[in-house]
């Protein structure tokens, strides 16, 4: 018998990754299996916040971060067309307050980051997975080319179009939310007096927008929502257009128009929202990251959910052996609270950021500058929770943190 049980993972995004990072570095025997022909990550800038980083840094990868990523000074909340400032939750105190920083960074850096540990030898690209079954003492993941693969475990880190969980639990019908989304990067050269060394949350009626810097400041990453009543497509590559943004944000402060002026590439998607399910796991295979949570992105926890799950999920399936069902009860009880808080709370703040009457938002800013007063981390878009949570001190057989609490 194996020492370690064998591991396979669907997926090689930031998810997937992180976890085959994780597994091989308590000497797992991992194999990785991706659709696209390489590495690689689309996408834009990211927010990578304290309880990730605190999984990166296990992995010795907080230095590349460093190089690679963007300390802003804080979360800024600012009106729409005044730019008056509603909120400041200052984010250079993230190390002493949760023993990691708080890091923008561009997508495809960070995934770039975390595949340096995992050796293009333990992949296998170009297929996509058509389903799994159980066997056994195992499970096998089948694939587009004919290919299968046994396992101990076999682990769905394959997005929110998860062919593992379709397998598991049915076709799933994602809700639009009736949110929309533009994202761009905007190469500035270093920073710029039109945009704040900070996240700047900018909160307009049925609309927001938030951008930071990315690349060592070279960069600017733009996110920026609104609400729709039309139906648009999940689908990151979607192209759009600068005049297509400005329309769609016109009025809004001189600093955003400027920064709109300069977009040159920007794509556009729906946002599809799922509830939290009950469990994710069925005989000897899993569900991790988008395949198991997905989220809206308003906390800016889709990633780090997953480099959460990646580094528990390890840890579990180290401290039980060969006894993968007593590991995958641990990651599920250890987990499944709070992604599923995560979500809700995520899609919360698509209801608070977009308020749409002039009262309702006057009423919610002072709430947050009272709150600011009290105590500057728990205003805004009061995170520190999230923040606070720390995947390393997770023991298998021990309870979840919050059935302690309890």
């Amino acid at each position: 018998m194996r020492s370690k049980p064998r591991i396979g993972i669907v997926g090689g995004g930031i998810g997937g990754v992180a976890l085959a990072g994780c597994l091989l570095q308590r000497g797992f025997e991992v194999r990785l299996f991706e659709r696209a022909p390489g590495f690689g990550e689309i996408g834009a800038g990211i927010q990578m916040t304290p309880n990730a980083v605190k999984v990166i840094k296990t992995l010795g990868l907080l230095d590349k971060m460093l190089e690679a990523g963007f300390l802003p000074q804080a979360l800024a909340g600012r009106n729409w067309r005044t730019a008056r400032e509603n909120f400041r939750t200052p984010l250079t105190d993230c190390p002493t307050l949760y023993d990691a920083p708080f890091i923008h960074i561009h997508r495809a850096d960070l995934h770039a980051i975390l595949a340096s540990v995992v050796p293009e030898s333990v992949a296998t690209f170009g297929v996509s997975c058509t389903g799994v079954r159980q066997e056994p003492n195992g499970a096998v993941a089948t694939f587009d080319d004919g290919s299968e693969y046994e396992a101990d475990l076999i682990v769905g880190a394959d997005g929110v179009r998860s062919a593992v969980r379709a397998a598991l639990f049915g076709p799933e019908a994602p809700r639009f939310t009736g949110h929309m989304c533009y994202r761009a990067v905007v190469p500035v050269g270093g920073p710029v007096d039109f945009v704040a060394p900070e996240a700047s949350f900018w909160f307009g009626p049925k609309s927001h927008v938030v951008t930071y810097y990315v690349r060592g400041g070279e960069a600017v990453n733009i996110v920026a929502v609104a609400e729709t009543s039309e139906w648009v497509e999940e689908n990151w590559n979607a192209p759009s257009s600068r005049d297509e943004l400005l329309n769609a944000f016109q009025g809004w402060h001189r600093n955003v128009e400027t920064l709109f002026q300069r977009v040159d590439t920007v794509y556009k998607w729906g946002l599809f929202d799922r509830d939290p399910m009950t469990g994710w796991s069925k005989g000897r295979v899993t569900l991790m990251g988008d395949a198991a949570h997905p989220m809206l992105p308003f906390l800016s926890q889709g990633a780090a959910m997953a480099i959460e799950d990646a580094y528990v999920l390890a840890a579990s399936l180290d401290g039980h052996g060969h006894d993968v069902a007593s590991a995958l009860r641990d990651y599920e009880r250890e987990r499944l609270p709070r992604t599923s808080r995560v979500q809700l709370e995520a899609r919360e703040r698509g209801r608070t950021y977009h308020l749409p009457s002039p009262f309702a938002q006057a009423k919610r800013d002072f709430v947050y500058w009272l709150r600011g007063l009290i105590n500057p981390q728990a205003t805004g878009i009061q995170a520190n929770w999230v923040y606070e949570y720390d995947a390393r001190k997770f023991r298998p057989g021990v309870a979840a943190a919050s059935e302690l609490a309890a």
